[in-house]
């Protein structure tokens, strides 16, 4: 069943929302705990070891229930069905969306063109876990009869940016394995990272859906060379792996068809973490680990799935968001995790929000004249108060927030900790509360908004559960706003170009250019 194709903003309750939020503009977030004291318990829940307190907004419980009210009248819950029972809500490239299959649990059914996907990917997970268990334990062995000590991740976008996320995030889970990531295809990035290594003790990954992505196979053939180079055997069939859909590409470029891991057309890149495209998770934190980040997930599909929108995180996570983008015009949103592991979880929002939402043209295919999705961005905390927050408490911008903090040390670090979590929970106040000062360059004129996310404990399950959460809200906005949430026409423009001026390159020539690009062109033909 496809996707409603109602313009939001034409619709009887988003009209009651923008009545509403004239009334409630003039009201600051303060005031509103000032005439309801048990605010904080009211505007908060619950998921397992997350809590979400989204009470620091200018919403009231009125608020809610219209957007409760826009819900039903785009028939929601019915794009909620459609999204997890596989139909081809991707209408674009005609493809279902289901990287919620590679963490479902073995005993569910999901059909995609009438044949049930699960045996497949159940069959993929235990053919990774048994891989990375052989890895980790040191009984696969690389050339030579080496023993592999170091994993090389070679991928770009959502090839790259979930798992080496999750691997930076979850470093305290580590097992014997080092892994590296090699993404951009400016040359030093790999140069530095083969210069550190043994060609018979690494395990290199190329994880390319097409295996022609340029960047990838690029850095592919400069491992490939370098590997064949410095080792004994030109073999390479032991020391690398491919994660694609073509395994025709992959068996040409050397790999063994046992070290070959599927990619399914039905997952996008930017959600595939879950699936054979987090073999360097799997490698880097065990099997047990793996699992449980898919529980997690899983778990927080279920209570999308099924709670209302007073208790759903996701959804009030989006509801917040769309009203902040598109009622209050703030256009863009800070992600702050107070945790060092985790400074690469903006990155990876960023990639997996703005290239879902970033979009110009509604479902049924018409340019749109409302804000679609917001600029997101952001940095770990404490650091980020002494760079970027200076705008955020005084700056004539406001940028909501979501600060996600986590009640426990992974270490033994209680007074660094204290700290740490005393300026998360300050933070959030004083953006609310401000303070007035008579000298101008002293004042705060607070009320900017932010959600506070606060976790048990950074933990695999836990991790799972709160990147599950975020691809849920970036599927409810796309749904309420009317877009195509699981395309990326926008990232092909570029590369179809920077193909043509690859050409111009290699014969030095600059014409067929604009000016600009030609007097760059030979620019930098100069300089070479």
């Amino acid at each position: 069943m496809p996707l409603n194709q109602k313009n939001p903003t034409l619709t009887d309750s988003w009209k009651k929302l923008k009545e509403h939020f004239n009334l409630i503009t003039k009201q600051s977030i303060e005031d509103h705990f000032k005439t309801n004291k048990n605010r904080g318990k009211e505007f908060s829940t619950n998921f397992n070891e997350i809590h979400f307190d989204y009470s620091k907004n200018k919403i009231n419980s009125e608020t809610i229930n219209l957007f409760n009210e826009l819900l039903m009248e785009i028939n929601f819950s019915e794009s909620v069905k459609s999204y997890f029972e596989g139909d081809k809500i991707n209408d674009t490239e005609s493809r279902s969306v289901l990287h919620t299959a590679l963490r479902a649990k073995e005993t569910d059914e999901i059909f995609v063109d009438g044949v049930n996907i699960m045996h497949e990917v159940i069959q993929s997970r235990k053919k990774m876990m048994d891989f990375s268990d052989k890895v980790i334990s040191g009984s696969y062995k690389g050339v030579d009869d080496a023993k592999i000590t170091d994993i090389v991740n070679i991928g770009i976008g959502g090839s790259d940016l979930g798992p080496s996320m999750v691997c930076e995030s979850l470093s305290h889970y580590k097992t014997r394995l080092n892994v590296h990531f090699v993404n951009n295809v400016d040359g030093d990035q790999i140069h530095e990272v083969l210069k550190r290594l043994t060609p018979t003790r690494t395990l290199f990954i190329i994880v390319s859906k097409t295996f022609t992505t340029i960047e990838t196979i690029t850095n592919a053939q400069v491992a490939k060379e370098w590997f064949q180079s410095n080792a004994k055997k030109s073999d390479i069939s032991k020391n690398f792996v491919g994660v694609s859909s073509n395994a025709k590409a992959v068996k040409e470029f050397g790999i063994n068809h046992s070290n070959i891991f599927p990619m399914w057309d039905w997952v996008g890149g930017r959600f595939s973490l879950w699936g054979s495209v987090g073999l360097a998770i799997n490698l880097f934190i065990g099997s047990k680990n793996f699992n449980d980040l898919l529980m997690g997930a899983n778990e927080m599909d279920n209570h999308f799935k099924s709670e209302p929108i007073s208790k759903n995180i996701p959804l009030l996570a989006a509801c917040i968001s769309i009203w902040h983008n598109n009622f209050f015009d703030y256009e863009t949103h800070a992600i702050i995790p107070y945790n060092q592991n985790m400074k690469s979880f903006s990155a990876y929002l960023q990639q997996a929000s703005m290239e879902s939402n970033g979009k110009q043209t509604s479902r049924n295919g018409e340019f749109i004249d409302y804000q679609s999705g917001s600029i997101i961005w952001g940095q770990v905390g404490t650091n980020a108060q002494h760079s970027f927050f200076q705008l955020l408490h005084q700056g004539t911008k406001i940028i909501p927030c979501d600060f996600i903090g986590f009640s426990n040390p992974m270490n033994n670090n209680i007074k660094s900790h204290q700290i740490l979590m005393a300026n998360f929970f300050a933070q959030t106040k004083a953006l609310m509360i401000g303070k007035k000062d008579s000298n101008a360059h002293k004042h705060f004129k607070g009320d900017r908004p932010t959600n506070t996310i606060l976790i048990k404990k950074l933990s695999p399950k836990n991790l799972g559960s709160l990147v599950a959460l975020y691809e849920h809200k970036i599927f409810s906005v796309g749904v309420i706003l009317n877009l195509f949430s699981f395309d990326q026409f926008g990232v092909e423009l570029g590369k179809n170009l920077a193909n043509d001026i690859l050409k111009d390159i290699e014969q030095k020539s600059s014409i067929k250019n604009d000016s600009s690009t030609e007097n760059l062109l030979n620019k930098f033909f100069d300089s070479i």
